[in-house]
């Protein structure tokens, strides 16, 4: 099952050469198979078989009209299904139980599509590697040593894995785009609150968004029609020519890793080659400006789990709760300045992305390190790997500016290393139509490597 787009799988189910309760059951049976690599944390086999019978009976009398119609997702665990346990990757969480789905999910329910489950992810989706204390480790296909990266690690996987379609993740300070780098997909955080974060478990209100993650553009299109109710399919094939690509001379070229830089540079040549003309600009952003996430992300943290952390200190990994506990650290002052700056850096990356069309970067200056590795030695010496892989993506929570990670490689022990496009707001379809053009001339053996190492 594992070749076929969204559109082609609906066509296979219109066609009646396939039906979704078939496909259904070779994913419950490949998860089943593979759940020592702790992507699932809850497998929902009873509903997805009946909402797959149901959508085989509207295909069967000519009834299916959904977009997703009969197409199995899965959701990471901290956005809220109903009826379904979400544990946000704790312990503290693993009883609770929603009564109403979140929009996201609710919107993708709507469209038809089979909910195959919950997935694993960083605990409380405060960390990068998704290495769960609870829940155990995610593994990355490509590499089964190494991490899939975070928090969405679980959403990562599921797809370079073959276990579902589509995936929900969720992205504070670049959740979503570090797994698609890492497994090799394309993930995408569009613009700030054209996806509701409602019926989330939260961590920053001034920096989370809910997004989806794909294995092809043209799926991430549909996808994103879904949860928005607008068309990005109709204008995919734009040419690149005369296209203005926006290279940054400052800032994200902080401690790349050779591999990293070497791709990166052959991706810019290749869409020069496609007509793209690239122009270099110095970009608003410091390394000070980095602790603006942090303040953010650890202020408003602290806040949401105030009551937790007073009733369940022993309950949480360690990394966790002292990440949460560095809120002791920032004064009100501190969190003031930073939503200022926040306001400030907004404008000012705006103000770029109109004089450009699209500002590329790699998705991570390194790629993703074995399972176990949270220190990564640069230039003689130890640097958190936290700090090193957001680098890139957190700014683009600051400024909720639309981001999307694709493929453009292989580094180290072939784990894959992502490009990542950024426009102004609002403008997800310049970043579909480059990611297209780059995924429709490039990536056909990225893709084809991709399907040999998905589990068997």
């Amino acid at each position: 099952m594992s070749s076929f787009s969204l559109r082609q799988m609906r066509e296979l189910f219109l066609t009646k050469k396939l039906s979704p309760s078939e496909v259904v059951e070779d994913y419950l049976a490949r998860i089943e198979k593979h759940q020592d690599t702790n992507i699932y944390i809850t497998v929902n086999a009873q509903q997805a078989r009946h909402q797959a019978a149901l959508a085989t009976q509207r295909y069967q009398l000519g009834e299916a009209s959904g977009l997703l119609e009969g197409i199995p997702v899965a959701y990471k665990d901290n956005i809220f299904v109903r009826g379904l346990p979400n544990t946000a990757g704790s312990v503290i969480e693993k009883s609770f139980i929603p009564t109403q789905d979140a929009p996201a999910v609710r919107r993708m329910q709507q469209a038809g599509a089979i909910n195959l489950g919950k997935l694993n992810l960083h605990e409380y989706a405060f960390g990068i590697t998704s290495q769960n204390p609870f829940y155990g480790a995610v593994e990355n296909p490509w590499n089964r040593r190494f991490s899939p990266g975070g928090s969405s690690g679980g959403s990562g996987a599921a797809l370079a894995a073959n276990l579902a379609m589509i995936t929900l993740g969720t992205d504070t300070g670049g959740s979503i785009r570090i797994p698609a780098a890492a497994c090799g997909v394309i993930g995408l955080k569009a613009t700030r609150d054209i996806i509701s974060c409602q019926g989330t478990r939260p961590i920053s209100a001034s920096l989370d968004h809910v997004g989806p993650l794909t294995k092809t553009v043209e799926d991430m299109t549909l996808s994103l029609e879904v949860l928005t109710g607008h068309d990005y399919l109709t204008h995919l094939p734009r040419s690149l020519k005369g296209l203005r690509i926006g290279v940054p001379t400052n800032y994200f070229w902080h401690q790349v890793d050779a591999a990293v830089g070497a791709a990166y540079e052959r991706a810019l040549q290749q869409l020069q080659a496609l007509g793209a003309v690239l122009i270099e600009v110095d970009v608003p952003y410091t390394e000070a400006d980095a602790g603006v996430v942090f303040a953010l992300a650890i202020c408003e943290g602290a806040a949401e789990h105030a009551e937790r952390m007073a009733q369940y200190k022993d309950q949480y990994g360690t990394d966790v709760w002292a990440a949460l506990s560095a809120a002791q650290n920032f004064s009100a002052v501190d969190y003031i300045k930073a939503k200022e700056r926040q306001v400030q850096l907004t404008h000012q990356f705006e103000a770029l992305l109109q004089d450009i069309d699209v500002l590329i970067t790699p998705t991570t200056p390194v790629t993703a390190q074995e399972i176990g590795v949270n220190e990564l030695e640069v230039d003689g010496q130890m640097q958190d790997l936290f700090g090193l892989i957001v680098h890139n993506c957190a700014p683009f929570n600051v400024t909720g500016h639309p981001a999307l990670s694709l493929p453009c490689g292989l580094g180290q022990h072939a784990i894959p290393i992502g490009l990542q496009l950024v426009s102004a707001h609002h403008r997800e379809r310049v970043l579909l139509q480059v990611a297209y053009a780059y995924e429709r001339h490039y990536l056909a053996d990225f893709y084809a490597q991709r399907e040999q190492v998905a589990l068997n």
